[in-house]
């Protein structure tokens, strides 16, 4: 396999040290996992795992992984939980109407295609502020592998191709996507040199991408695409490092994203509210029509909280503490109807006054990352920098372009997330880790814009509530339901049984197909009585491996 051969040129003649234990990988393509692998072999922790994994899939999954999006990681090195924000901020050009006509009506499209959805990305400062933290290779080996993908090229699978094509077939004439990813075939192999390039200048000094060439040729591409994104954008951006959510559910100690995601909030939320709603799980099968129900009364609520009260924290006040009160959650779960449809207007907020991609690691020593950062929709705007050959976000449509309009994955906001200048925009990532007794028990998170914490949330009942191995707790069919649409169920682009089909019709409810695919891509890692075990979602192309370190040190 071509990625093998970066080895050539960058095993340094270094004695490295590697840590006794068996570490994990899962990953949503084989290139990152082959290159996580590798790195945890020659001896660096899950942070230079994930760091390689990150850059490798900027190449080798351009609809998701990147250099012009952002995303969040949650991690626990050395005994040390942490949350590192590298998210997308608005231009400091934005405008609060500006994607509104003159008769005050959203054009979602503007905030989807083309440069003026594009927000300053985070991923390149986001991993370097997570290297100088607790990386321990350098930083030029572990951009090699991407490097080498790049500009040696891989070999492109049926899944991505079909989805390139598709992507030229919506943006003809919109954007320069067809230019750069119109000839890909699959089982050929496809090159990219522009971001071979890009990816040298990152690997010799990272502040380029902000302040260098890339930065440059990025604000030109702006000119060119009607974006807003200046030099001045880009010198400004600063990643941030911010306390996790850190909560107790039965044993275990959830660490979990905070704003400006809504993830964190919405698992512990979940998760509390079912166990103080626990007299109508009783007697309920694992995704019968009551169980679903279930799971659609809790997740409409915290639907309700996330639309009035999550915003970016550097810009409007976040009432998370009594949010996640368990007083508050009992009251809240103490209004499930068990038996009948909660109509939207009675599911107020309680308190008074696309394509996204995730990895999970876990490295011989114990430490854990859980990270997950996106374009938002698939390929993002489909604007590529010229020259530059990495593919920018459309993440402004994550932001409350107009209040009570829905965005591109069916949700609504206020104006503690409408848009700014320099704001973060409002996020469903969940990259979430379970302890269990100060120890990872399980390392979890995945794509699916407003479906993620849900299908998380699901996951984590599959492995805890009903025992299943973690495969098929990953696997399983899954379900999601959101506020304003009152009566609608979700779920996987999969037969569900006919008596779970035909008891949620008797309750009300219209039942279909998720809209944009199946719900999430799951890569997990779970530890239980020492033993690691690791899945990836059948539902996409991941691939998740043990990785036995060995016990000396390595040449």
């Amino acid at each position: 396999m071509l990625l093998r051969t970066w080895l050539v040129f960058i095993f340094f003649v270094i004695a490295l040290p590697v840590r006794a234990g068996t570490g994990a990988v899962a990953m949503p393509d084989a290139f990152s996992a082959t290159a996580a692998e590798q790195v945890l072999r020659d001896g660096g922790n899950a942070v230079d795992a994930a760091i390689a994994a990150t850059f490798v899939l900027a190449v080798t999954y351009p609809e998701a992984g990147n250099i012009g999006g952002g995303g969040f990681m949650t991690s626990f090195v050395d005994g040390e939980p942490a949350f590192l924000d590298f998210r997308e901020r608005a231009p400091l050009r934005a405008r609060r109407d500006m994607y509104l006509d003159e008769g005050g009506n959203f054009q979602q499209r503007l905030a989807l295609v083309g440069g003026k959805a594009v927000g300053v990305p985070g991923t390149v400062k986001g991993m370097q502020l997570a290297h100088e933290r607790y990386g321990t290779l350098a930083w030029a080996r572990l951009l090699a592998p991407a490097i080498e993908l790049a500009e040696a090229g891989f070999v492109v699978p049926e899944a991505l191709a079909q989805m390139a094509a598709d992507k030229v077939i919506g943006d003809a004439g919109e954007t320069n996507f067809a230019d750069y990813f119109g000839s890909m075939a699959a089982g050929k192999l496809f090159k990219q040199p522009e971001l071979a390039a890009t990816l040298k200048l990152i690997a010799a000094d990272p502040d380029a991408f902000y302040s260098g060439l890339p930065a440059r040729q990025l604000v030109a591409q702006m000119g060119v695409s009607g974006g807003l994104i200046s030099l001045q954008d880009m010198a400004e951006y600063r990643a941030l490092w911010r306390e996790p959510i850190r909560a107790r559910w039965r044993e275990f100690e959830v660490l979990s994203a905070p704003p400006p995601s809504s993830g964190g909030f919405a698992l512990v939320q979940l998760l509390k509210m079912r166990d103080f709603a626990a007299e109508h799980f009783r007697d309920r099968w694992h995704n019968d029509a009551g169980y679903v129900h279930l799971l659609a009364e809790i997740e409409k609520r915290v639907f309700a909280d996330r639309a009035e009260y999550l915003g970016d924290p550097d810009f409007v006040q976040v009432p998370l503490a009594r949010l996640l009160d368990d007083d508050y959650l009992k009251a809240r779960a103490a209004q499930v109807n068990a038996t009948a449809i909660s109509p939207a207007e009675v599911v107020p907020p309680g308190l008074e006054s696309s394509d996204t991609t995730h990895f999970s690691i876990l490295d011989g020593a114990g430490n854990a990352v859980s990270l997950t950062y996106t374009l938002n929709w698939e390929f993002g705007s489909g604007v590529v920098v010229a020259g530059a050959g990495y593919l920018l976000n459309n993440q402004m449509d994550d932001f409350s372009a107009k209040v009570g309009v829905k965005n591109k994955f069916g949700v609504v906001g206020n104006s503690n997330n409408a848009i700014a200048p320099g704001k973060r925009m409002l996020s469903s990532m969940t990259p979430t880790l379970l302890l269990r007794d100060s120890q990872p028990a399980l390392v979890i998170g995945t794509p699916g814009g407003s479906t993620i914490f849900t299908s998380v949330y699901q996951v984590i009942l599959n492995l805890v509530d009903f025992d299943m191995p973690l495969q098929q707790a990953v696997d399983s069919l899954r379900f999601h339901h959101q506020l304003p649409d009152a009566t609608l169920i979700r779920h996987d682009q999969w037969d569900i049984p006919a008596s779970t089909l035909t008891g949620l019709k008797a309750l009300g409810y219209e039942v279909q197909p998720n809209s944009w695919g199946n719900l999430g891509d799951i890569q997990a890692i779970a530890v239980q009585a020492g033993t690691v075990s690791a899945a990836a979602d059948a539902r996409g192309r991941g691939v998740a491996r043990l990785v036995k370190m060995p016990q000396s040190a390595v040449n």
